[in-house]
């Protein structure tokens, strides 16, 4: 994945003129990949559990209809409290509707595709029937910090001290590993490849801060920093990440993944984890609403249309397979930003929106099909 990113990166780099690794395209890819990113990763539960999402474009754009009514017409703007209210109701109402799709897939047994078809045309409906089709705008400006734009960035000094954090995360965490593979007998990798991959996250690290501070707020020499909805995105992923590697929920997925019928004997109450898989992936569909609406500083009922399937490919080219079983958070991201840069790169070049989409596509279907030869290599 990460040679397949460097490629497209070095590709669009020589077919822009140098244009697409300056720092402010790299800035605005990595704003463009949060929505998405935030999603991917409970698509990975979804689709390691065995099910699809199909809702998961339609309900974003409901739930950002929902808070941008609520800020301009329910509540009074200016107010300290607007913004901070209005994304609470709005993740309270995607862990609502999650929970109701969640319910009636797992307790009903009605096929997640189905009711999640339904979901995509009830809720695309329901963003239009709201303000009649109206778009809703402007938003409470410090509810449109969250979108990033000219104040939505932490500046140099905290992007440093964000990358001094996940430095030491990167070293305690390949050396916390290291110690437990040998307390349990596993093999460990020679100290001078440990070493070479500590060396290569530290230097990850200190490029992308390096790079998003290298990008200047307007008419200024101010370093922007780290996008805010860049740090809600890493936010997400590490908390989605621990969640399935240290707790039993986690396991339970991947063992639903694996042999569903097996982890119902073993024990593991398959209805419940299925129901609040469905309800983390509303609450996700909440968050990227309101990162949606807050970079647009609008309400439209058109927000969100056929981002389920720049989803969907993110966590299927990231490596999650559509057998069940396996898929990682890392690989949803890395999927994201793949899917975001040839966007943007096809952009840059002056391509026309049905050729973006035809290499979408051919690039979904190439990382299906690498999947489905995996799958029979391991059996």
């Amino acid at each position: 994945m990460i040679g397949a990113l460097l490629a497209i990166w070095i590709g669009f780099n020589f077919l822009t003129g140098g244009v697409f690794l300056t720092a402010r395209n790299l800035w605005n890819l990595a704003v463009q990949s949060s929505v998405v990113g935030v999603m991917a990763t409970g698509m990975v539960l979804v689709i390691v559990a065995r099910h699809i999402d199909l809702s998961v474009g339609s309900l974003l754009g409901f739930i950002a209809m929902i808070m941008a009514v609520l800020q301009v017409q329910i509540f009074p703007l200016g107010t300290s409290w607007n913004w901070a209210l209005t994304v609470l109701i709005g993740l309270l109402l995607g862990a609502l509707l999650g929970a109701y799709q969640g319910f009636v897939i797992s307790y009903l047994q009605v096929p997640a595709f189905i009711v999640t078809l339904g979901g995509l045309l009830i809720f695309r409906g329901g963003a239009w029937l709201v303000t009649s089709g109206r778009t809703v705008a402007p938003l409470d400006p410090n509810f449109q910090v969250l979108g990033g734009g000219i104040n939505g960035s932490i500046g140099a000094f905290w992007s440093w001290v964000v990358g001094l954090i996940a430095i030491l995360f990167v070293i305690v965490s390949a050396i916390s590993s290291r110690l437990r593979r040998r307390r349990y007998g596993f093999p460990v990798k020679a100290l001078w490849a440990e070493f070479l991959l500590i060396a290569a996250g530290i230097a990850a690290v200190v490029a992308f801060i390096m790079v998003m501070n290298a990008y200047a707020k307007p008419r200024t020499t101010i370093p922007r920093g780290i996008p805010i909805p860049v740090l809600i995105m890493i936010g997400v992923a590490v908390m989605m990440a621990a969640m399935v590697r240290l707790t039993k929920f986690g396991r339970y997925i991947y063992a639903m993944g694996g042999n569903p019928e097996a982890a119902r004997l073993a024990g593991i109450n398959t209805r419940r984890v299925t129901f609040f898989i469905f309800v983390i992936m509303g609450v996700l569909c909440a968050v990227a609403g309101t990162i949606q609406s807050a970079r647009l500083n609008a309400g439209a009922n058109s927000t969100g249309t056929l981002a389920e399937l720049s989803v969907i490919a993110a966590a299927v080219i990231g490596g999650t397979s559509l057998f069940g079983g396996t898929g990682t958070i890392t690989g949803a991201i890395l999927g994201t930003v793949l899917i975001a840069s040839l966007t943007n790169g096809m952009v840059l070049i002056g391509w026309t929106s049905a050729i973006q989409q035809v290499i979408q596509g051919l690039v979904l279907i190439v990382a299906v099909w690498l999947d489905i030869m995996y799958q029979r290599r391991r059996r």
